[in-house]
């Protein structure tokens, strides 16, 4: 669209930072949530349950924060893109394995996949510092939550 039909309160400067920032977020976690239920679709083992569970609990957790941030773009003028093919393309998280994985496999991957995300997320804080707190606020929020899910995930294995 030549014209976007939502004007944004930021400088162009500043919307382009953050619209890249929030962009990056999005893909990463849409991946988040897909990879979470692929994870939960593929865990076998020992405790099967619990971590079946509390995968289904990260992907609610990753979806309810893609909305936000999907949300978050449109509000500063930016088109959010979170197409499969987008997501493929630009996601920074690594990949998960395929077929069954166990208890301490599925942990495992998961555990550093936060790790990753969580570090993309910290750089996106200090991305948005100076072009726009609001969103800043936002990648504060998610990394307090992920943060908090990475925790859970290695109490498992201490």
């Amino acid at each position: 669209m030549a014209n976007a039909p939502i004007q944004s309160p930021l400088t162009t400067a500043d919307k382009e930072i953050t619209g890249n920032a929030l962009q990056a977020a999005l893909v990463d976690l849409v991946d988040l949530s897909l990879i979470a239920k692929q994870a939960h679709w593929n865990v076998v083992g020992s405790n099967f349950r619990s971590v079946h569970l509390q995968l289904d609990e990260l992907v609610a957790t990753a979806r309810n924060y893609v909305d936000e941030v999907a949300e978050r773009a449109n509000a500063i003028g930016i088109s959010p893109n979170g197409k499969a093919k987008t997501v493929v393309e630009s996601s920074g998280l690594r990949e998960y394995p395929d077929n069954w994985q166990s208890v301490e496999s599925t942990i495992e991957n998961i555990v550093q996949i936060l790790a990753d995300l969580i570090q993309r997320m910290r750089k996106r804080i200090d991305e948005t510092d100076k072009s726009d707190l609001v969103t800043q606020d936002l990648f504060i929020e998610i990394t307090h939550e992920l943060e908090k899910a990475h925790w859970m995930w290695q109490a498992q294995t201490a």
